[in-house]
């Protein structure tokens, strides 16, 4: 899926959670987005394989940024999960992971999403569904202005 190059992160407003994990937002279109993570040591449980809270946090930040979109450069859009499910399908000891999201439905404030998550070869880890709302302001794909940080140092 990649030469090894890194990936330009498409969301430079990323959250701290996405440092905090390694992810890249590495396509972003009208209900689709794919993320990628290059896992290691610090992703591991204690059996030694990738914890499952990481391919979780991939499908609901994969599945949210596919309903997130934006139209106008600059502007943003937000929104919370409501509903938030994962199947998982094969165990990672390391490597890259890609989860791709994909908008199923929306309505006036609601979108549902399925994601799939792949290992480096390219093999479905796991896979998932979730239902998110936007926020007030973020229901067309105009978003609105982006005010700057949402989050605080301490």
């Amino acid at each position: 899926m990649t030469d090894g190059t890194p990936e330009p992160d498409l969301d430079p407003g990323a959250s701290p959670y996405h440092d905090l994990l390694g992810i890249t937002l590495v396509e972003w279109r009208d209900g689709h987005a794919r993320i990628a993570c290059q896992t290691g040591p610090r992703h591991r449980n204690r059996s030694g394989i990738t914890h499952g809270g990481v391919v979780l946090s991939m499908i609901d930040q994969a599945a949210a940024y596919a309903g997130l979109w934006c139209s106008v450069p600059g502007n943003v859009r937000r929104a919370v999960t409501l509903d938030l499910d994962c199947r998982f399908t094969g165990q990672v000891k390391g490597g890259r992971l890609v989860a791709e999201g994909r908008v199923v439905s929306r309505g006036r404030n609601i979108f549902f999403c399925r994601t799939e998550v792949f290992d480096e070869a390219g093999t479905m880890v796991a896979f998932g569904a979730s239902t998110h709302r936007w926020r007030a302001g973020s229901e067309t794909t105009e978003g609105q202005p982006d005010t700057g940080p949402r989050f605080a140092e301490g």
